[in-house]
């Protein structure tokens, strides 16, 4: 764990998950709804830790499943379950693992962003989320309401936003030398009140794959 993860709310994953991340906040939806409404089958959703979802989703289709760290091989209920989920024997594109907080439901995904697309879907019970940045260090942040697409915007580059702007949306402004993602994640904290513990998003959590 690096140093400063359990001092701040949301800032860490900026950091923890530096190559690329998307974080997204659905309110008063449960991880498995969540998982649903951005396309998951129930019956597909398996529990996965961050470092099993990562070595899935790295791995080459040509390796044996043998390799992979977490997983018994000669389980083979768990292989085939792994399998008809779609997390084998080919990597799939991304992994969407979720969990619950403070009557909102998260989820973190490693270098993609498949939620940002079902942001409507996911606010539909109240507020909707989506900060993503990718491995080039762009950031864009997305905001639902009560299935309505409110605002989507680059921190700091207002011209680039698509709907309302933030700073009427929600009341944000980027200042400042902070990159903006981390700006917006410390905006989330105070607003939401919302401390996710480092610890639990590396332990298991309910998970999708998508190819």
């Amino acid at each position: 764990m690096k140093q400063g993860t359990t001092d701040n709310g949301l800032r860490w994953i900026a950091d923890v998950y530096s190559i690329g991340f998307t974080l997204t906040l659905s309110e008063g939806l449960s991880p498995h709804e969540l998982l649903c409404r951005v396309g998951a089958e129930e019956r597909h959703v398996v529990p996965l830790t961050r470092s099993a979802a990562y070595e899935l989703l790295l791995r080459d289709e040509s390796e044996d499943v043998s390799d992979l760290d977490f997983l018994d091989c000669e389980d083979e209920a768990t292989v085939a379950r792994l399998t008809r989920a779609g997390f084998l024997p080919a990597p799939p594109n991304t992994i969407v693992r979720a969990g619950s907080v403070a009557g909102w439901a998260y989820a973190l995904e490693e270098f993609h962003c498949r939620t940002d697309t079902y942001l409507a879907a996911l606010s539909e019970r109240g507020r909707a989320f989506c900060v993503h940045r990718n491995a080039k260090g762009f950031s864009r942040v997305s905001y639902a309401c009560r299935g309505d697409v409110v605002t989507s915007f680059e921190p700091g580059l207002p011209h680039l936003t698509d709907g309302m702007p933030a700073e009427v949306a929600l009341g944000f402004v980027h200042s400042g030398d902070e990159p903006g993602d981390t700006a917006f994640l410390r905006f989330l904290e105070s607003e939401l009140a919302i401390h996710l513990p480092w610890e639990e998003t590396e332990a298991e959590l309910a998970a999708a794959a998508f190819t």
